[in-house]
């Protein structure tokens, strides 16, 4: 009875997934292309990962090189820079996320308490377009407004007396730049998912705290923030999983002479040692081993939410 009573049910299970396909055929066309792009370019790569274990030639082809197993960790993790690379890279992303990732709260809340909507429109464009700043254009921006001779904020020190500083050279001022210009860049866009949230709340709850005499203060603490705990913790949870993947290209374009000791993170030298040198297997090797430490701090980190606001992406 037990064995049928299992096949009745799987039964019921196919039946009930073609009928929602069939009445729901539109929905499945809509997400199409993007399971499409998703197959094409995050999971058929994936074949390509057996490099890493590999002395890769390009002309033997992926299944004609020879096998060499976890050398090519060995020598990432005996290698000179390592310990730099690893330092700087943690240290970057840690930093920029502790920094970065309160911001669209604080400006999602305040957003919200915005009667005119004139005004909160115009204040949401104008935290919105420098996301749309290309990372090269901000790069520019970046050496005109810091440059030593005729950058905005030298000028002003040399008006007060102090001398001009090459900030793009100086490998203690690289962190500050690369993270003050990040939030600047991207906080504003950054709010879109705790705004739609905050949207979503039952007006009726704002009533009931006025009726009881309660302040704005109060309002954000007992109704917006509790409002918005489930997507605070998926974008931290999603965020925590990016710790070792930093913007390459914003560092590439930023990374100077004299700030290497800082900037001289895990993609530029895979970036540098892969195009530049042709180490494609050394290179695949150290992109899977930063994989394999984001998927256990994603997983860690998901645990932990779920245990704590019982809110998780899994």
């Amino acid at each position: 009875m037990g064995k049928r009573m299992k096949k009745v049910k799987q039964r019921k299970k196919k039946v009930s997934i073609k009928a929602q396909m069939k009445n729901q055929w539109q929905l499945y066309l809509l997400i199409l292309p993007a399971v499409i792009y998703f197959f094409v370019f995050n999971y058929m790569p994936l074949y390509g990962i057996q490099i890493a274990f590999k002395d890769y030639k390009a002309v033997s082809g992926i299944m004609g090189s020879a096998w060499v197993g976890l050398k090519q960790f060995t020598t990432f993790f005996h290698a000179y820079y390592f310990k730099r690379l690893m330092i700087n890279t943690f240290l970057l992303n840690v930093l920029y996320l502790l920094c970065s990732f309160p911001i669209p709260i604080i400006l999602a809340i305040f957003l919200n308490q915005i009667r005119g909507e004139k005004i909160k429109r115009m204040i949401q464009t104008s935290i919105y377009v420098p996301y749309f700043i290309s990372t090269v254009v901000l790069a520019g921006m970046l050496y005109i407004f810091l440059s030593p001779t005729s950058g905005i904020l030298n000028v002003i020190r040399e008006m007060f007396g102090a001398r001009a500083i090459d900030f793009m050279s100086e490998s203690s001022m690289f962190r500050g730049i690369y993270i003050l210009s990040g939030i600047w860049q991207s906080a504003g866009w950054g709010t879109i998912l705790y705004i739609a949230s905050l949207a979503g709340v039952d007006q009726s709850l704002y009533e009931a705290a006025e009726i009881d005499g309660a302040s704005i203060w109060k309002k954000i603490y007992y109704i917006d923030i509790p409002s918005i705990i489930p997507v605070i913790m998926m974008v931290f949870i999603l965020d925590c999983g990016r710790l070792l993947s930093s913007d390459t290209n914003k560092v590439l374009v930023m990374q100077t002479a004299g700030n290497i000791p800082t900037s001289d993170i895990i993609g530029v030298y895979v970036y540098n040692v892969g195009l530049g040198s042709g180490q494609f297997s050394y290179t695949a090797a150290i992109g899977l081993f930063i994989n394999i430490i984001n998927f256990v701090l994603i997983i860690s980190v998901n645990r932990i939410s779920k245990k704590m606001t019982d809110v998780g992406l899994f």
